[in-house]
């Protein structure tokens, strides 16, 4: 194994947009008004970025009774007059792209890589967001009844509440704030207590320099014991939209379903992504892909390879390459453009991972590469001769290990990678596509990629799990579903018989 040296500071693009120690709340920019502070860390310095004094119970109830109050309005608007807000939130994302980067590596510990990506994605969604309005379909239905029009018309929820998390924290959020805005709904954002800025308080600037009307957006940053139940079970959304781990998720659901108003949820939760590689596969193709697919972002992405089974065959041809590979990543400042391994988010986060370190050499794996932290940065991990029964390979790891299993044949390798409770993200590579293709219809997850790794999501594509990595999907025609609702209307053209004898009837009453 090696230690990879922690490259050091530098300097930081300076920031325009200020005000992060005050939070948009039913219309205007105020201080929180509970007794906590959030202390927003940079993790790769250490350095306090700012503190924000964090929203109370009572912030919340003005938050949500504000969006109630002014979603009608938004959504009576005309589906051209909500997409030119979408379209110039994307062109304030394109005039403020370095300032977003620039906080997504402060904040977040992104490397300049990964934030560069997030941007992208997020400006993206932005893009797709001012389509959306134009898909809020309705339909008319055919009848049995003579006379009677069926008509089924398609409306925004009402309000809709997003918790999101702190690794991918502009997108995460944008992926739901954005389609659930352009369909007419007013929305509450709960960010992540690492990340308020990315993933709350700068994408609310962003629409109000976009013209989004006051009190459609709030943002909630706030104690979880203070706030965190009752922003799921709050009388006034009907949908709750959560990024973020399994347990957590499991929580919101039942939180959800216990509430006084029985809510919609949907769920993006964990994920153990299996990335299989068999005898058959571009050996060099799928090393460059393996190390993306792991190490961007420190692995810290639901979808990031969690687990690598590798055919017999190519096994040790793999593993050499990968490991030499992985030897030579850049890793420390993510400042650096040449960085791909920055700063983990958190201490508690560090320490995960290194109990899951010692496990694995404890329990008889081998390790190829390593190296003691400095500081939060972890450097890449890589084990060999892993059983997919050791904590390493059930575990989602949420950062820079990799274990490598090996497989016997291609049946033992999709036995080994459906052997798991998630089942979001996939991978497989092979030569002939056609065999990736009927290897990826068997795998339990809700995406799979042949011969690229599993870090993808589009706008328009149906993104999300299935087993324990979570409900629903999000992404384009998924998010207007995801964020409306249907209400049946009937006409009744000409005056109807009502039956008055049972000998009347044939199949044509309609009743329940």
């Amino acid at each position: 194994m090696n230690t990879t040296e922690v490259s050091s500071p530098s300097r930081f693009t300076p920031l325009a947009y200020s005000g992060f120690d005050q939070l948009p709340i039913a219309g205007r920019w105020r201080r929180g008004r509970s007794q906590k502070v959030n202390r927003d860390r940079n993790p790769f310095t250490g350095d306090i970025l700012l503190e924000i004094p964090q929203a109370s119970r009572e912030d919340l109830d003005e938050a949500y009774a504000a969006a109630l109050k002014a979603q009608p309005a938004w959504a009576a608007l005309l589906p051209a007059e909500r997409a030119a807000v979408m379209r110039r939130a994307a062109s304030v994302m394109e005039a403020r792209r370095d300032e977003v980067i620039s906080w997504l590596i402060r904040e977040a510990g992104s490397t300049r890589i990964k934030a560069s990506l997030e941007w992208d994605s997020s400006h993206s969604v932005m893009l797709e967001a001012a389509t959306l309005p134009y898909l809020v379909e309705g339909r008319i239905l055919p009848s049995d009844i003579p006379g009677k029009e069926s008509r089924v018309y398609r409306n925004p929820v009402g309000v809709v509440g997003v918790i999101s998390p702190w690794n991918w924290p502009f997108h995460l959020t944008a992926r739901s704030l954005f389609p659930a805005l352009a369909v007419g709904n007013a929305v509450v954002v709960k960010p992540a207590s690492d990340t308020p800025v990315t993933g709350g308080l700068l994408p609310a600037k962003i629409l109000e320099e976009a013209g989004l009307p006051p009190g459609v957006l709030s943002v909630i940053v706030g104690a979880g014991s203070e706030v965190g139940d009752a922003f799921v079970t709050h009388p006034t959304p009907r949908v709750i939209s959560f990024t973020g781990s399994t347990p957590v998720g499991r929580r919101i659901a039942k939180l959800a379903a216990d509430a006084v108003i029985l809510k919609r949820v949907d769920l993006e939760l964990g994920g153990n992504t299996p990335f299989v590689v068999l005898d058959d596969a571009d050996l060099g193709h799928a090393v460059e892909a393996a190390v993306f697919g792991k190490f961007l972002h420190q692995g810290q992405i639901c979808m990031s390879a969690n687990r690598f089974i590798v055919d017999d065959s190519v096994y040790d041809e793999f593993l050499d390459g990968f490991a030499d590979r992985v030897r030579k990543l850049k890793v420390g400042d993510p400042d650096q453009p040449d960085t791909l391994i920055g700063p983990i988010i958190n201490e508690k986060q560090l320490e995960g991972l290194e109990q899951h370190i010692q496990q694995a050499r404890t329990s008889g794996a081998r390790q190829v590469v390593g190296g003691d932290p400095q500081g939060l940065v972890l450097p890449p991990h890589v084990f060999a001769d892993v059983s997919n029964d050791q904590p390493i390979a059930r575990d989602e790891l949420f950062g820079p290990v990799a274990p490598v299993i090996r497989a016997h044949g291609e049946e033992e390798a999709l036995q080994l990678a459906n052997d798991t409770s998630y089942g979001l993200s996939s991978a497989v590579f092979t030569e002939e596509p056609g065999r990736g293709v009927r290897f990826a219809q068997r795998m339990q997850a809700g995406m799979t990629h042949v011969n690229d790794q599993p870090v993808n999501d589009l706008p328009f594509n149906p993104f999300g799990g299935e087993k324990n990595s979570g409900i629903g999907r999000f992404n384009g025609r998924w998010a207007v579903e995801a964020f409306t609702t249907d209400h049946w209307v009937t006409v009744q053209l000409v005056p109807r018989r009502y039956p008055v004898d049972a000998n009347e009837l044939h199949g044509a009453w309609g009743g329940g």
